[in-house]
């Protein structure tokens, strides 16, 4: 998803020189800011960099206000194709045995390939609380398991006797 603050227009652009695109998509060349802004003025758009972190950043010459509409357009399509409302939940305890874990991964790689956010909860009873390295142990094998098709979106918590994480399927 793409943060729309993220982008500097006009006079915010830090770079001395920019490589200019124009409105129809060509490459104008590497000019100086001063001279890109006096190009976009007089086509009466606004200089929008777009790639801050090339080496010199790339800026294109826009109506930002509909580059911003497009850009919120794409993210509001992205969201579309994933199901952010349904989350599943697969639950752990620290000391499962290795067919055990390789069945929940199974159904982890399930979930995820439906496009569904994945829920993983480490269960701790009693005094394995103590052992909350285990915990972390164990969720670390199961991210190596499964890093190929998902990101983890909010890191492991522990909340009261639960370690928590979120996980979400890779966009392709």
């Amino acid at each position: 998803m793409i943060n729309i603050d993220y982008f500097r227009i006009n006079e915010r652009i830090r770079a001395q020189e920019v490589r200019v695109i124009d409105e129809n998509g060509r490459n104008i060349g590497i000019k100086p800011i001063s001279e890109a802004l006096k190009i976009a003025s007089e086509k009466g758009l606004d200089l929008v960099e777009i790639v801050p972190d090339a080496n010199p950043p790339v800026a294109k010459i826009v109506d930002y206000s509909r580059f911003r509409y497009e850009q919120e357009r794409k993210s509001r399509q992205e969201r579309k194709k994933t199901k952010p409302g349904y989350l599943k939940e697969i639950r752990f305890r620290p000391n499962i045995s290795s067919h055990d874990l390789e069945f929940k991964i199974n159904h982890i790689r399930e979930f995820l390939d439906k496009k569904y956010r994945v829920k993983i909860t480490i269960m701790f009873m009693g005094r394995e609380i103590e052992h909350r390295d285990q915990g972390y142990e164990l969720f670390n094998k199961i991210k190596e398991k499964i890093s190929d098709i998902a990101y983890i979106e909010s890191e492991p918590n522990l909340d009261r006797n639960r370690l928590i994480a979120i996980v979400t399927p890779i966009k392709k």
